[in-house]
């Protein structure tokens, strides 16, 4: 990968400062263009039809959305095809407990950012409908970590990765046309917010499996992050911010949590949302504590305790009937010894949620490729 610009250790808060008013000029661009020539039903036509189909025909885009397309599909050119197969290793051999880890510690990490919540907040569309964006969240990890998810010209993770940035756009439009976007939250979906998520994927993930017990070798990271370096470079942020290693992005996380983490009401409320989305969607009631539990383990109980997951989300649990059925379920509740099996449970029973989650039209909101079900041992009757 190329040099960055800007060592991580010298950028400092002026240097954030400028990215939080960066945003993405060449999606924003084809997007504007759409706004201008079309009425907003004809956006919104090209928006639904890049979320519905996986496979997508240039020509049934405008031009200049079918030239994006075209344009952004290419790797940098410091992308090492060796690395990236190397990190989709992982999620081939970890890929129940990297999935949890993107529940209940990748999507909080971000809720507790006061200023980058608010486009969530905003758009409404988790509070009216936190399952299906949700769950199109954790099908972009899937489709880029999955075995030749970011092949060029036929992986499916850059192809999702470029329905991403063109949605990033549009919202980022449509908040600032709304009238109701506070100038002091910056700009939407900026650059800043766009690495802090990115970090959400990579170094939190990274972050999740150590605290559940996993041993990754240090070229593991690496070349972990390195593919999602990749992504991020398709999704539009800026190389200069891509972290240069594993340790990097440790940093970075820590800059930006030191300089975005606060308590705010909405913050909260897209955690409610979440953890309510998985206490509805795994089988039955005996984990309904899991996902709080996690959370709490994962984060930490102070940044737990920002997007109001409390202690008292812990009161009975080893008291609850379901640590009877977890390996280790009757030792203390610190460290891996507990939530390293509890976390390969409720994986299991998570995926099985998500999978049977239907959308309108009764399609599978949530798939993953058969290869890597047997390889988990995910049963799945259609």
């Amino acid at each position: 990968m190329s040099q960055n610009t800007v060592p991580v250790p010298q950028r400092g808060n002026e240097y954030f400062d400028r990215m939080r008013q960066e945003k993405d000029p060449l999606a924003d661009s084809v997007v504007d263009e759409l706004f201008r020539e079309g009425t907003i039903e004809n956006v919104n036509l090209v928006m639904r039809t890049l979320v519905a189909n996986d496979g997508i025909d240039s020509a049934e885009f405008p031009p200049q959305v079918a030239k994006f397309l075209q344009d952004t599909s290419k790797w940098p050119t410091w992308a090492d095809p060796a690395r990236i197969e190397n990190g989709q290793q992982l999620f081939w051999r970890y890929g129940p407990k990297i999935i949890a880890i993107l529940h209940c510690y990748s999507l909080p990490f971000c809720y507790a950012a006061e200023k980058g919540v608010q486009v969530l907040a905003l758009t409404g569309r988790l509070s009216s409908n936190p399952t299906r964006r949700i769950i199109e969240t954790a099908q972009m990890v899937v489709d880029v970590l999955s075995p030749g998810g970011m092949d060029p010209g036929s992986g499916k993770g850059i192809l999702t990765a470029q329905k991403v940035r063109l949605m990033h756009a549009a919202v980022r439009r449509l908040t600032l046309q709304s009238g109701r976007w506070n100038p002091d939250w910056d700009q939407p979906i900026n650059q800043e917010d766009l690495v802090g998520t990115l970090l959400s994927f990579s170094w939190v993930v990274l972050d999740g499996l150590q605290k559940l017990g996993i041993e990754v070798t240090g070229a593991e990271a690496e070349d972990y992050q390195h593919c999602w370096n990749v992504v991020g470079y398709i999704l539009g942020i800026r190389e200069e911010l891509l972290p240069q290693s594993a340790k990097e992005a440790g940093e970075l996380a820590s800059s930006i949590k030191s300089r975005l983490y606060a308590n705010c009401k909405e913050g909260e409320e897209m955690t409610a949302a979440l953890v309510g989305m998985m206490t509805h969607i795994v089988p039955g009631d005996a984990f309904d504590f899991a996902p709080a539990a996690l959370i709490r383990y994962l984060m930490g109980e102070e940044d737990a305790a920002l997007i109001g997951v409390h202690p008292n989300a812990l009161s009975g649990l080893l008291q609850h009937p379901a640590r009877l059925l977890i390996r280790g379920g009757s030792k203390t509740l610190q460290g891996v010894g507990y939530y390293g099996p509890l976390s390969e449970t409720f994986s299991r029973l998570l995926i099985v949620g998500l999978i049977h989650v239907m959308r309108q039209g009764n399609r599978p909101s949530f798939q993953i490729p058969q290869v890597l079900r047997q390889r988990w041992g995910i049963e799945w009757t259609s």
